[in-house]
């Protein structure tokens, strides 16, 4: 029996393979915090999040209380700066969800404890961590999933992506890499194989 919950931040760049990667440790046991919906959850219902959004990017992203989510993204994704003005105005609200979460998957005696997160390391949500799993693959395979996965143009894609860090960062700052391109059966054996090394160095 472990003495505690092992937290596991699962990173990457967009378009990586972190929703297929999430979906298997699922399988495996582990409880996902997914920050993707957290997020979701927050522009959604969080009306003081809301409002400095619209203060921030315009008040037409919001349609009766509601956000047009397409328009708040080309305007958020234009520049680094805007970009970081987002994740300034949403992080904190993610956050205080995030730990909300993990404490309840704690409380239940969660052997594993996946934060999901593509802004893991922006959004501070890695000093919650044990450890940091990073899902890369090369550019232009993201860039075509990005495309068809969301439905939007090239230029929007790369936007996207160039608003994030390269594969490198993310390998650089993590405790494991895993490829987001692997088949099914070779990422059950992987992830198997990793949570069984780490339940193993926390004894």
């Amino acid at each position: 029996m472990l003495n505690k919950s092992i937290v596991i931040g699962l990173t990457g760049p967009t378009g990586a393979g972190k929703s297929s990667v999430a979906k298997e440790m699922a399988t495996l046991g582990c409880v996902i915090v997914d920050c993707d919906q957290i997020a979701r959850q927050i522009t959604t219902s969080c009306e003081p999040c809301l409002q400095s959004l619209a203060g921030e990017f315009g008040e037409d992203i919001l349609e009766n209380g509601v956000l047009n989510r397409r328009l708040l993204a080309e305007r958020a994704f234009s520049s680094p700066e805007k970009t970081q003005r987002l994740n300034e105005l949403t992080h904190p609200w993610i956050i205080k969800e995030t730990e909300a979460q993990v404490q309840a998957a704690f409380n239940v005696g969660a052997s594993f404890v996946v934060i999901d997160a593509p802004l893991l390391f922006e959004a501070g949500a890695d000093r919650l961590c044990d450890q940091i799993l990073a899902v890369t693959v090369p550019y232009e395979k993201r860039l075509r999933r990005i495309m068809n996965r969301d439905g939007i143009g090239e230029a929007l894609a790369r936007a996207r992506m160039d608003a994030q860090h390269p594969e490198s960062w993310y390998e650089q700052k993590a405790d494991r890499v895993i490829s987001g391109s692997l088949d099914d059966d070779t990422l059950h054996k992987e992830l198997m194989r990793y949570l069984d090394e780490i339940q193993e160095e926390t004894l």
